[in-house]
């Protein structure tokens, strides 16, 4: 007996083709595109972003998709986003082939986010959306130290 899905998966595809270390990657069925490459110590030509700038700038986006998402939840009203990552990576395994974890060791996010929120609504929405955002679980459960920094700033004034 199959089992089935649940009503609620929705699954994310992508196709991708290249030489070298450039690649195409696309999204079936629709108009999206993106390009990779890499610095040339990894071979490459650094025409496009490296993956893991993607990878990176999915956490920041992320982040922000999901918050939003809480904040209805909560009945809060967000505005503007100011985001930052940073992950720290020892090249050894990836370039230099050494024994090891070739993942980040370190990945932090700085959230700057203006809010109407309360102080106590502000940390519901900080725990939520580090608890249902699908790429920071991705990270924290890699294994890597994850920090992240949330800051509140007031909603603008209306003219």
């Amino acid at each position: 007996m199959a089992i089935k899905p649940k009503e609620s998966v929705i699954p994310f595809n992508v196709t991708g083709s290249g030489t070298g270390v450039a690649q195409s990657v696309v999204v079936p069925g629709s108009e999206h595109t993106f390009e990779t490459d890499a610095y040339p110590a990894f071979g490459g030509q650094d025409e496009h972003p490296s993956p893991l700038f993607y990878a990176l700038g999915a956490l920041t986006s992320c982040n922000q998709v999901t918050a939003a998402l809480v904040a209805k939840d909560l009945g809060i009203t967000l505005g503007r986003f100011e985001v930052s990552a940073q992950g720290n990576l020892d090249t050894a395994v990836l370039v230099g082939g050494a024994e090891g974890n070739a993942n980040f060791d370190r990945v932090t996010i700085d959230i700057r986010v203006e809010s109407d929120a309360t102080s106590e609504q502000f940390g519901q929405l900080i725990r939520e959306t580090e608890r249902r955002c699908p790429v920071t679980q991705l990270y924290k459960r890699s294994g890597l130290t994850y920090e992240s920094s949330w800051e509140q700033a007031a909603l603008p004034v209306a003219a």
